[in-house]
């Protein structure tokens, strides 16, 4: 069987022992959606190295200060921005695959303005190499 973060081997007396919690607190956050174990066929919890992890977490934020309902904003953001970069991850991936499949095909540049200008393969962007010369007013 392979073990990962994900993997939920920790009853409810243990995560809470290693999250340095009551495991009452446990319950308390899986009602209020901060931490979701996984449940077995007899529905006990079942907690992961990341729901630790994420326990943890909320220890330290509660220490600062912050409310419930705080963390829990924080929490939702740091999970979307989590999932933004997963998929900016596999954007990433499908473009190197992409242009490993058409080597050469386009290129794009940066215009004079600001704007993206395409270009074939082996083509240079056009520069514009005008002088302007410049002399203050009244000064002969």
């Amino acid at each position: 069987m392979d073990m990962d973060a994900e993997t939920p081997v920790f009853a409810i007396a243990a995560a809470a022992e290693l999250a340095g919690m009551h495991p009452q607190t446990l319950r308390q956050y899986d009602r209020l959606g901060l931490v979701s174990p996984r449940r077995t066929a007899g529905q006990s919890r079942r907690y992961s190295l990341r729901d630790v992890a994420q326990l943890r977490e909320i220890s330290a934020l509660t220490a600062e200060g912050l409310n419930l309902m705080g963390i829990s904003r924080i929490l939702e953001l740091e999970n979307r921005v989590s999932e933004l970069a997963s998929r900016v991850r596999e954007l990433e991936h499908a473009l190197a695959d992409e242009l490993l499949a058409r080597p050469g095909s386009r290129v794009f540049a940066a215009g004079a303005e600001g704007d993206v200008v395409s270009l074939r393969a082996g083509e240079r962007a056009k520069r514009n190499n005008a002088v302007v010369v410049w002399r203050q007013l009244g000064r002969g």
